[in-house]
């Protein structure tokens, strides 16, 4: 990988119209990324319909409209490698959930895509509602607490460590690990209750 200053100044040239910085960039950004595609997988079922490759490439079809959009002379899309990999992994986690939410449009018979029921696996129906429970309990503590949640983002879909998250978001390394320990009680306590209401319904 990369130094950060030689990601950083990629993402620069990038933001500012240079089409070739991007096929600089990927080879040096591609393996974080996939290490951070592959994080995103382990709370979901085996065999799930998306790969790591197609999840980076789909998250990636997001990032490009954010990078080239026409900015202000000075302004970059991405502060900096590590801004860089939160938005990614920002992407990624919107792919997923995207794609959770089709899954159970499909066993509804709605939506676009209609799958017939005996076609569907149950642990990928079970793994869609997990994914949407998850957001939809992210997006509640971000109304609650948003530097929670944006913690939470970065460490468990990003992957990243103390350190890097602290850097991300401008805060101390002890406030990440106090936001973390409260974020995933807070997450446990949020889960269960919806799924204690999801069982009595």
């Amino acid at each position: 990988m990369g130094t950060n200053g030689e990601i950083t100044q990629l993402l620069s040239a990038w933001s500012h119209g240079d089409h070739k910085a991007l096929d600089d960039l990927m080879p040096v950004v591609y393996g974080e990324l996939n290490r951070i595609a592959r994080n995103q997988f382990r709370s979901q079922a085996p065999g799930h319909v998306l790969q790591p490759t197609a999840l980076i490439s789909e998250a990636f079809l997001k990032l490009v409209p954010l990078a080239e959009r026409e900015r202000p002379e000075g302004e970059t899309a991405f502060q900096d490698r590590n801004h860089f990999f939160a938005i990614a992994a920002m992407a990624m986690r919107q792919v997923l959930v995207n794609h959770a939410e089709a899954n159970l449009a499909g066993k509804r018979g709605s939506g676009q895509i209609h799958v017939p029921i005996h076609d569907v696996d149950p642990a990928m129906l079970q793994e869609a509602r997990s994914v949407i429970a998850l957001h939809d309990a992210l997006g509640t503590l971000a109304d609650v607490d948003p530097r929670k949640a944006k913690v939470v983002e970065l460490r468990y879909f990003g992957g990243m460590s103390i350190s890097e998250t602290a850097a991300a978001l401008g805060i101390s390394e002890a406030t990440v690990t106090r936001d973390w320990q409260l974020a995933r009680a807070w997450l446990a306590a949020e889960l269960g209750a919806k799924n204690e209401a999801a069982s009595e319904a």
